[in-house]
């Protein structure tokens, strides 16, 4: 089984389960034992310093919004940049934190670092997302650290068009395409 950690699934257009509808999902584990991913494009109305208030008297310096992270409960799951805060690397400059300790860290700590805080998650045991690939339930794409921070560049219809242009050219060898594509 090749891992799709520090992979995004796209939810692919037909996939209507109202979890996972125009989902973007960043997969922090994938092996044998199942998957667990964090959707990125499920914003809370909830702020971070609103919920923080409720759950640490620890100060909070961090802005921006809570996010739910999946359909499965869990405890509050951070991915960050700060190195020695991580649990564990999910890709190159993308760590994942879920330990008390570091979350208090990102949160009083955090000002000017790219932090983003969960609640829930996405949970699939073993086989299942497999499964659901195969299906043509979701698209797969790697992920970097803008497509993890930045909003605009994890997008749903935005990486949607991405892994479809993607996927296409890698059936195009361009020694074959004409300049003029009327010739096609």
């Amino acid at each position: 089984m090749k891992s799709l950690q520090g992979h995004l699934l796209i939810a692919a257009p037909k996939l209507r389960d109202p979890n996972f509808f125009r989902s973007v999902v960043l997969l922090v584990q994938h092996d044998e034992q199942g998957s667990l991913g964090l959707v990125l494009n499920r914003p809370l109305d909830v702020s971070v310093r609103s919920a923080w208030k409720q759950l640490s008297q620890a100060p909070c310096e961090i802005d921006g919004t809570l996010h739910q992270g999946g359909p499965c409960e869990g405890c509050l799951m951070a991915l960050h940049t700060d190195v020695e805060a991580s649990d564990m690397e999910v890709t190159e400059g993308v760590q994942f934190s879920t330990t008390k300790d570091a979350i208090e860290h990102l949160v009083s700590h955090g000002h000017g670092r790219s932090v983003r805080l969960f609640v829930g998650y996405a949970g699939w045991s073993p086989g299942q997302l497999e499964a659901e690939l195969a299906d043509g339930s979701w698209l797969s794409l790697p992920a970097d650290f803008d497509r993890v921070f930045d909003a605009k560049s994890h997008g749903w219809e935005h990486l949607l068009r991405k892994v479809s242009r993607e996927a296409l050219l890698q059936f195009m060898d361009p020694k074959i395409v004409p300049e003029d594509p009327r010739v096609n």
